[in-house]
């Protein structure tokens, strides 16, 4: 069976069953699983299905992930609000890692705007926004995911080795209250973890929707985050667990009444 063929009819006994897993893919196909990798790397590149451990994932899975296109057009006002109170936590001469995600991207625009920071980052989109500022602007490189636009892979993970940061701003697919932070892919869940370990200050943005989602693959507890930065503020239960975890809220609601 061609390449063409096989890619087919994973899309098809996608489209039937929304999700399979690696182990009966390569039973059904009759390939070596190295082939089935290439042929499932190459869909995901596609946006035609999202991988996570030990299986894949029809695109419009209830637990999948939604295309930049649709995520970009999610809770507008509310990524604004997040972005503008996240500048402000960003000092002169800072080093930042911005995530892949269109929240972080709303951040990323504002810090373009700036003349006193170097920023690295793996989205594409942000790479490709026009400059009226003067920042450092440098990429991470890596294979670009379709569906996300993200830069992901072991190019990026090789390129972060080298690197330290101030701060980095990270995106979450989910939230939740004893797990963390949870997103739906394990390459860009691995860019996450390694941001994370190589900032002297780690911070979250997610809006409020985040806490009825739900991703896969977990990629980092509470206690790797310094800080939250979320548009209303969450239940008292929540607000303890982050304090006593040595989270530091930012609620624009908050914000707004102090």
């Amino acid at each position: 069976m061609f390449a063409h063929e096989r890619q087919l009819k994973i899309t098809a006994l996608l489209e039937q069953r929304r999700q399979a897993g690696v182990i009966s893919l390569q039973r059904e196909l009759g390939v070596s699983a190295a082939t089935l990798r290439r042929d499932l790397a190459h869909l995901q590149r596609m946006g035609k299905l999202v991988r996570t451990h030990g299986g894949v994932l029809h695109t419009a899975f209830h637990s999948g992930e939604p295309a930049f296109e649709r995520k970009a057009r999610a809770a507008t006002k509310a990524k604004a609000r997040l972005a503008k109170l996240a500048l402000g936590l960003v000092p002169s001469g800072a080093t930042v890692f911005v995530d892949a995600g269109t929240t972080t991207l709303e951040l990323g625009r504002l810090l373009l705007e700036r003349d006193d920071l170097t920023i690295f980052t793996n989205s594409l989109p942000l790479l490709n926004v026009r400059r009226a500022g003067k920042a450092a602007l440098i990429s991470v490189g890596g294979e670009m995911r379709e569906i996300s636009r993200a830069l992901v892979g072991s190019l990026a993970l090789d390129w972060l080795s080298h690197l330290r940061f101030d701060l980095v701003f990270i995106g979450a697919s989910a939230l939740d209250a004893t797990d963390g932070a949870s997103t739906t892919e394990l390459l860009e869940a691995a860019i996450k973890r390694e941001v994370i370990a190589r900032a002297r200050r780690a911070i979250l943005l997610a809006d409020h929707t985040k806490w009825t989602q739900r991703a896969p693959i977990s990629f980092a507890t509470w206690r790797a985050f310094t800080d939250f930065v979320t548009d209303q503020m969450p239940a008292p239960a929540i607000c303890a667990a982050l304090k006593r975890d040595g989270v530091k809220l930012h609620a624009v609601a908050q914000s707004a009444s102090a």
